[in-house]
């Protein structure tokens, strides 16, 4: 079983070798699984050192001939412990892609029915930039940034689809560079 309590050193013991990984793995790359590799046999001190890629069957066939030659054991069961590694790192390395990108979801509001008359009736409030150029001031958004914040409330309030870039004269800040192409809202 695959002992990940350290994140920087896992652990995984058979009853006939002890394999350490060295510095965990990475997330980013899902068609390798480099890692570094420190093995041994139980209660022995010959350990033997490697960085491989457990996906690339050239270099798994010759590390366990390496691994049979240097701690004496049969090709079978180094084998063996190598494809059990890697299967126990391929879920854990699910596992902590799941758990980040359940971390990282976007967070979404979903409104009330009160909450939604409410924002309604704003939206159709005669002086509607007054009150919102007021509450992004209280936020203590300054500056031309507001001159954006006016054109995304009107496209809003006017019930245009808002795609997630548009072609605008000015930049986020207010700044006049026609025709750059900028996002506006995700």
């Amino acid at each position: 079983m695959l002992n990940t309590t350290n994140p920087n050193n896992y652990e995984y013991i058979t009853k006939h070798l002890e394999i350490h990984v060295l510095g965990g793995i990475k997330l980013n790359k899902l068609e390798s699984l480099r890692v570094t590799i420190s093995i041994q046999k139980l209660k022995q001190h010959n350990v033997l050192r490697h960085s491989i890629d457990l996906y690339n069957d050239n270099q798994i066939e010759k590390f366990t001939r390496k691994i049979a030659e240097i701690l004496e054991i049969g090709t079978s069961v180094a084998r063996r412990t190598l494809q059990e590694l890697t299967k126990e790192l391929e879920n854990y390395r699910f596992l902590l892609i799941d758990q980040y990108e359940k971390e990282n979801q976007p967070y979404y509001k979903e409104l009330n029915a009160t909450e939604e008359k409410e924002a309604i009736k704003f939206l159709k409030s005669r002086d509607l930039l007054s009150k919102t150029n007021k509450l992004i001031g209280q936020s203590g958004v300054i500056g031309e940034e507001i001159k954006q914040a006016y054109k995304i409330l009107i496209k809003m309030y006017k019930g245009n689809k808002m795609s997630l870039s548009e072609k605008t004269n000015c930049d986020l800040r207010g700044n006049n560079q026609k025709g750059e192409y900028i996002e506006i809202l995700k």
